[in-house]
């Protein structure tokens, strides 16, 4: 949420990023001064009264004869009469102000292009071979079945579409790269030659976190998450959601809290299940595991004061840069343009790997940028030498999406015999080099 006198100061740039959001007409700066307008008036009203009420109350200490008393408690009720309604006048248009200042999106950094949807983005950098195979490559659907390590048929008979199973080798993959992400995020020396990289100074570690993965809905939609609530798994029974990432619960883990300065960054790194009904994807990814209604993910959150926000987000894509260099998978950095990006989002960049069955890259990480707009509705501040509180900024960033980690890396290791070579950092938690098909 943006703060309503940035929003006096910027109305220009607020416009122009409801707009490059492709937001327009569903939410309305304009009406956003007008209902601020109003409450300030109304409140003012409410301090004359509250003026006039201490005034009488003043008049009654001192005594008065018995007829002054009469009319001064007349006057005294009929002003806590008024003076009702207007409080609960008062607490209707902040709700009716609150509600459409929730509705606005956060501005756009200038790094980040305009542009209309994910066709407008910018390829900022490229690492890694894309292989050329010298047979017909196998998509992993078809890899995964012939090895015996993802099923995607048993699943639509016992869970329906875009489930799976890992079985086998896959489940030892999976288990090696969250304890790669791990043991890196938790490793203050390989932390200080990447911040070194983007001209940071802090190699403080990252803390190691199993989050839960339902929250309330009020909380969701504080984290401006839970729409839209048709891509969510609602609990109604329990008034609860399935989250969709880690970020999720890790973002209000100090929500009505105010930290001290000298306590940023505070860094987290999540595991857990994420959950997601990917309803406007009908018809879109239907094979295989590459969107699917539940993965495993690893999440990076990041709370810091105002001036190291932005370096932030360049550290955490340089730690994305470095775990998938460790698998040695092909990728590219994107800057994502405005009409792309979410709608908390300051800036956005996603790293896409090489799918050999796309022939092209494809989305695998996200890296989203939030400056303060997320803690102002969680309610997050941190509190500087001088006593002055200012909200913190906050980041959230994949480390791995679990599911598409493993297409892009059984079809980008496929061998002409049908087998997958493990990834050399891989290699000791899996207790082999290649996985071989089975009968």
């Amino acid at each position: 949420m943006l703060d309503i006198k940035f929003i006096r100061e910027n109305i220009d740039r607020v416009k122009a990023s409801v707009i490059s959001k492709n937001l327009s007409g569903k939410v309305d700066v304009d009406l956003v001064l007008k209902l601020d307008d109003e409450m300030k008036a109304l409140s003012q009203e409410a301090d004359v009264l509250r003026q006039e009420k201490n005034k009488i109350d003043s008049e009654m200490k001192k005594n008065p004869p018995e007829e002054d008393k009469k009319k001064l408690i007349a006057s005294g009720t009929d002003i806590k009469n008024k003076l009702k309604v207007l409080e609960e006048n008062l607490n209707l248009k902040q709700a009716e102000l609150l509600e459409n200042m929730q509705k606005l999106p956060n501005v756009t950094s200038p790094k980040m292009p305009v542009g209309k949807n994910e066709d407008e983005n910018v390829s900022v950098r490229t690492w890694g071979e894309i292989p050329k195979f010298d047979f017909t490559p196998l998509d992993h659907v078809e890899l995964g079945k012939r090895l015996k390590i993802i099923d995607v048929e048993k699943t639509g008979d016992i869970s329906g579409s875009r489930f799976y199973y890992f079985l086998n080798e896959a489940v030892l993959m999976q288990f090696g790269i969250i304890q790669l992400v791990f043991e890196a995020l938790t490793n203050p020396a390989v932390l200080s030659e990447l911040a070194k990289k983007v001209g940071s100074n802090s190699n403080k570690t990252f803390i190691p976190v199993i989050p839960p993965v339902m929250i309330k809905p009020e909380v969701m939609k504080q984290m401006d998450r839970l729409d839209p609530i048709d891509e969510r798994y609602v609990l109604k029974n329990d008034d609860l959601v399935l989250v969709g990432s880690a970020e999720h619960t890790l973002g209000p883990l100090h929500m009505n809290e105010i930290l001290d300065e000298s306590q940023l960054p505070i860094r987290y790194i999540g595991y857990s299940t994420a959950f997601r009904r990917e309803a406007g994807s009908h018809g879109k990814d239907v094979r295989g595991i590459f969107r699917v209604h539940q993965f495993d993910k690893l999440e990076m959150e990041s709370f810091t004061t105002v001036e190291q926000g932005e370096l932030e987000q360049d550290f955490i894509v340089a730690i994305q840069e470095y775990l998938v260099q460790q698998l040695e998978l092909p990728y590219q950095v994107i800057q994502i343009c405005t009409g792309d990006s979410g709608k908390p989002d300051y800036n956005q960049y996603d790293i896409e790997c090489w799918m050999p069955s796309h022939n092209r890259y494809r989305e695998t990480h996200t890296s989203d940028y939030m400056t303060d707009y997320q803690a102002r509705r969680l309610n997050i501040k941190y509190k500087l030498k001088n006593g002055e509180k200012n909200f913190v900024h906050m980041n959230d960033a994949t480390a791995f999406a679990l599911s598409r980690t493993m297409l892009a890396i059984v079809e980008n290791y496929q061998q002409k015999d049908g087998s997958v070579v493990v990834p050399k950092a891989l290699r000791k938690y899996v207790g082999k080099d290649v996985i071989t098909p089975k009968n």
